[in-house]
C-alpha cells in the first residue's frame, strides 16, 4: 500500500546514516500486513504469526502502528474496519475466550475444560483481551472520525464487556466461569481448582490469566486493570458518540471504581523502591512483585494512557521493574531488559525493550533502545518472541507480528529526533 512504502521511505531517509535501522523498520512495519491480515468479506482475520490463531490482544496490537496512515488509505482503512468488526463478533461468541479461529473448524487446544465453541481456539479470560478491542476501536475513531464500524455488533459488545467486568469484580460470588487443561501441561495452563486462588471483592477486575497466557498468581492483574481503566473511559467517549449515554455512564462509573481500587490495593511501599505499584494482588494484603514484558505491563502504564511517565509512583515502580529486583529481569553482553515466565529463564523480550523505549521521557533512552533492538535480530532484520542476551542467535518464535509492529512504533516515536 503506498501509504506504507511511503513512511518505509521517510524513516529511510531519517536513517540513512543508520541503514539498518531503517532495513529492520522496512521488514517490521508491513510484516502483519503482508503475512498475518487476511481480508474476509465480513471482515479482517489477523494471525499473530507462526500460530495460525487470532489473540484479541495481539491482533489489535499488530494494526496499531497502521492507524496513523488510516485516513489517508482507504484500503488500509477498511482492512482496520475489518479487524474491529472481527473483534466484535469474536467477544460476541465469547468474552471469556482470548483466541479465535477464523471459522469455526475447533482447531486449538481441544482438551481443554470445560468443551469451547468451536470458532474458540483457547478459552483462557485475560482481562486485557477485553480491553484491546475498545483501544484499537478508539484509536481507529481518534484517527478517521469514522464511527461506522462501531455501530451494530461493536456497541453490543460494549453491553457485553461492562457486564463481565461488573460480575468479575465479584468472581467467586457471580462468575460461572472456570478453566482446566487435563494432561502433562506446565503449571502455568492451570489455575488451582480450575477457579484460581482466593481473592475478596475490592473494586479490581478477576483475570485468570496474564498477558503471556500463563495463570496469574494472585488474580487481581495490577497491569490488567490499569487497562481496563483506561478502556472504560474511551468506551464511555465512543458509547456518547453512538448515542448511549446511559451505558457510557455506566462505564464511566466502572472506570472511577477500577482506578480508585487499584490505589487503594496495588500500591506498596517497597524497602528500596518506595511507592510502587504491584503487579499482582487478592485484595486480602498478597502482592506479586515482578513485570512481565507481555503488555499489559507495570512498565507501560504510561503508554496505555494510566498515568504519566513522571508519576513518582510509576517512576519507582519503573525503577524496580529495570533492575534485578524484578526476577524477571536479565542483563548479558549483547542486552538488558524484560523477560517472562512464559519463555526460558534470562531471556529478554523485544517486547520488553521496545516498550522501555516507548515510556522513557529521554530521546537518547529510544535510540539506545532502537540500538539494541537491531543489534539482537540475529541477522533476521525481524523481531522475535525472546532471546538470549548472550547469544541473541538462540531465540524463540522466528515470526512474532506484535513484537514486529512495536518496534515499528518505536522507531516512529524517534523521528522528530533525527529528521
Amino acid at each position: 500500500m503506498s501509504s506504507i512504502h511511503q513512511l518505509i521511505q521517510r524513516v529511510g531517509d531519517a536513517y540513512a546514516h543508520r541503514p539498518e535501522i531503517a532495513r529492520t523498520f522496512a521488514r517490521c512495519l508491513p510484516n502483519s500486513l503482508d503475512t498475518a491480515m487476511q481480508p474476509h468479506p465480513d471482515g479482517t482475520f489477523v494471525i499473530t504469526g507462526d500460530i495460525p490463531a487470532m489473540w484479541l490482544r495481539d491482533a489489535a496490537a499488530q494494526v496499531w502502528p497502521y492507524l496513523p496512515l488510516c485516513a489517508g488509505d482507504p484500503a488500509l482503512r477498511e482492512l482496520v474496519a475489518g479487524v474491529i468488526r472481527v473483534q466484535a463478533r469474536q467477544l460476541l461468541t465469547d468474552p471469556y475466550a482470548n483466541a479465535f479461529n477464523a471459522t469455526p473448524s475447533g482447531a486449538g487446544h481441544t482438551g481443554d475444560e470445560p468443551e469451547r465453541n468451536p470458532l474458540v481456539w483457547e478459552r483462557k479470560f485475560e482481562l486485557d483481551s477485553l480491553c484491546y478491542p475498545i483501544r484499537l476501536a478508539y484509536g481507529y475513531w481518534q484517527h478517521t472520525d469514522d464511527t461506522v464500524p462501531m455501530h451494530g455488533e461493536f456497541h453490543r459488545t460494549l453491553r457485553v464487556v461492562i457486564d463481565v467486568m461488573r460480575v468479575e469484580q465479584r468472581h467467586e460470588e457471580l462468575s460461572a466461569y472456570r478453566f482446566w487443561r487435563p494432561g502433562d501441561v506446565p503449571a502455568t495452563d492451570n489455575m488451582p481448582g480450575g477457579r484460581g486462588n482466593p481473592v475478596r471483592p475490592c473494586g479490581l477486575i478477576w483475570s485468570a490469566f496474564r498477558p503471556s497466557d500463563d495463570a496469574c498468581e494472585r488474580n487481581y492483574h495490577v497491569p490488567g486493570n490499569m487497562m481496563a481503566a483506561v478502556e472504560l473511559g474511551h468506551a464511555a467517549e465512543l458509547l456518547r458518540v453512538l448515542g448511549d449515554d446511559t451505558l457510557a455512564d455506566e462505564a464511566d462509573a466502572l472506570a472511577h471504581e477500577v482506578r480508585a481500587a487499584i490505589e487503594a490495593h496495588a500500591v506498596i511501599e517497597h524497602p528500596e523502591y518506595g511507592r510502587m505499584y504491584a503487579y499482582e494482588t487478592d485484595g486480602l494484603g498478597h502482592h506479586v512483585l515482578m513485570d512481565d514484558a507481555n503488555v499489559p505491563s507495570l512498565l507501560a502504564a504510561p503508554y496505555l494512557g494510566y498515568v504519566p511517565a513522571n508519576d513518582p509512583t510509576y517512576a519507582n515502580t519503573r525503577r524496580f521493574v529495570l533492575s534485578a529486583a524484578n526476577p524477571y529481569f536479565a542483563t548479558g553482553r549483547c542486552a538488558h531488559g524484560v523477560g517472562s515466565p512464559h519463555t526460558p529463564a534470562g531471556y529478554v523480550w523485544p517486547i520488553g525493550l521496545a516498550m522501555a523505549g516507548l515510556t522513557t521521557p529521554t530521546a537518547a533512552d529510544r535510540l539506545a533502545a532502537v540500538d539494541m533492538l537491531v543489534s539482537t535480530t540475529a541477522g533476521t532484520d525481524l523481531m522475535h518472541e525472546s532471546f538470549h542476551p548472550d547469544d541473541p542467535a538462540q531465540f524463540t518464535r522466528p515470526w512474532f507480528g506484535w513484537a514486529n509492529g512495536l518496534y515499528a512504533e518505536l522507531v516512529l516515536a524517534t523521528l522528530e529526533t533525527v529528521e
